[in-house]
């Protein structure tokens, strides 16, 4: 007999609609298949978990990491506490794949007394170049017309250049009759400097900036040397006092105005190239030299600099990585976001490089960035940097003038090439930065595609740039740039 519980379950069940189909079951239609929804809902389910799951291990890598990274900043042990440099490579792996955030700022390793430092005698030896020489007569332009500075280099001459013999020639800025004329006077007086600090004002953008923190013993080792060009000089003299000497040399504070008369180029940021890379040119009796731009203010001791960034590692060329990029490929990307130049021109540039087999930075590279900051460059005229700065040069004067595309190029060609790149954080403690007293704009910057160019021709620039219009030896137009993801919002 049944219960009345059971009855009441039996009579329940009796009712139940008969479209009504179980949960287990609801899932099987139609000869077993399963429903969309019911599929969609797997999936979701799968998706959440998989999140979830790939969430806690990232949250468990990165801890691990830091209690890693936190371990070997305080072992005692020299291999592991190296790792923990914020020049290490290892470092540098962590910062491009995310795991360790980049200071804007930190301190500097300096010696703690300039007066202490013992400066090493003679030059670093060279094997790779023994000699360089310079050619200073262009034959291969036209009688009338006025020389290049940089000259009329041929593809042929520039592929040559990048060979790398114990004696060789080539194009270093400077041919006869192209501009940079400096006064007799300031001739003179650079000859005596073997350690130099030289920065650069053009066009009238800034005003000089008295350097600070720099020892007695400094002052007297090193020449501070301003280049300025003439319109930059006569801006100067009616916001500054000047002080002049009895050789008729030109000062303000610390610094020696030093004038280039007849600017090579029509666009200040090409000009503004010459000091900066041929700085061993425009100085040759220099040894050591320290280039920073006109708009920072040195608040370093240059003695320091040299100890901490050359002579402690044995190097003899440094220069800061780049906050943001490391592939030339990001850097030209963020050029035309900016308008930092001629869209179309950065993109043959770029596809000359990528032609000629400029791979994109990756971790795999020998080197931390393929992009540097330039504005600060700390070096020994050797003949192995020498050769390096004219074909850097050479670069600027053929192809765009933003010398930070062309760096990591010219280092892929140079192979002998070695050099210092040290953390962004450093650099940004070695200067103060002051604003331009005005905006630069030039009008090839705002131009967006090669029609335009053949529209208005006065676009183009006269004296510089010239490779992105003479016919390349090889056919770009099939050429695809690697794909460019933005890796910072600043950048």
């Amino acid at each position: 007999m049944e219960t009345e519980a059971q009855r009441s379950v039996s009579s329940r069940a009796g009712r139940r609609n008969p479209l009504q189909i179980p949960k287990d079951n609801e899932a099987l239609l139609h000869g077993g298949k399963v429903s969309h929804d019911y599929s969609m809902g797997l999936w979701r389910r799968g998706f959440i978990r998989s999140t979830l799951i790939g969430g806690i291990i990232s949250i468990l890598l990165i801890f691990t990491v830091s209690l890693i990274r936190i371990w070997t900043c305080q072992s005692s042990t020299s291999a592991f506490s190296a790792l923990c440099s914020n020049d290490s490579k290892v470092n540098g792996v962590l910062n491009t794949i995310g795991l360790v955030t980049p200071q804007h700022r930190c301190p500097i390793p300096l010696a703690s007394d300039p007066d202490k430092i013992v400066i090493p005698e003679g030059r670093t030896s060279d094997e790779v170049v023994q000699k360089l020489s310079y050619i200073v007569e262009d034959s291969s332009i036209d009688s009338g017309s006025q020389p290049l500075f940089g000259g009329n280099i041929t593809w042929e001459q520039r592929e040559e250049y990048f060979k790398i013999k114990p004696t060789m020639e080539l194009h270093c800025g400077f041919i006869s009759g192209g501009g940079e004329k400096m006064a007799p006077k300031d001739v003179v007086y650079v000859k005596k400097c073997r350690f130099v600090v030289a920065s650069g004002i053009f066009d009238a953008y800034d005003t000089p900036h008295e350097p600070s923190n720099v020892s007695k013993r400094s002052k007297s080792l090193f020449c501070f040397l301003m280049v300025v060009d003439e319109v930059s000089l006569e801006f100067i003299k009616s916001n500054v006092t000047i002080r002049e000497d009895s050789d008729g040399g030109l000062w303000i504070g610390i610094w020696r105005l030093i004038l280039l008369q007849h600017q090579p180029y029509d666009e200040p940021r090409r000009n503004g190239k010459v000091p900066k890379i041929l700085t061993h040119r425009l100085f040759p009796e220099t040894q050591y030299s320290i280039w920073i731009d006109g708009k920072m203010e040195l608040i370093v001791d240059p003695l320091l600099l040299l100890e901490r960034y050359l002579w402690r590692g044995k190097h003899t060329f440094a220069i800061a990585q780049h906050k943001h990029h490391r592939s030339i490929y990001e850097e030209a990307d963020s050029n035309k976001r900016r308008k930092r130049y001629a869209r179309p021109l950065i993109d043959l540039h770029m596809k000359i490089y990528w032609f000629e087999g400029m791979e994109p930075w990756s971790p795999l590279k020998s080197t931390l960035s393929d992009v540097p900051e330039g504005a600060i460059i700390i070096r020994e005229h050797t003949p192995l940097n020498n050769l390096f700065s004219c074909l850097w040069f050479n670069e600027v004067h053929l192809l765009t003038p933003r010398d930070q595309l062309s760096f990591g190029y010219v280092v892929y060609r140079l192979h002998k090439f070695k050099f210092f790149m040290f953390p962004n954080c450093e650099y940004n403690s070695i200067f103060t930065l002051h604003p331009h007293i005005r905006e630069h704009s030039s009008k090839v910057e705002w131009v967006k595609t090669m029609e335009e160019f053949k529209k208005h021709p006065e676009l183009r620039e006269s004296r510089g740039g010239f490779g992105l219009w003479m016919p390349y030896p090889a056919n770009l137009d099939s050429v695809v740039l690697p794909a460019v993801s933005r890796t910072s919002k600043a950048g």
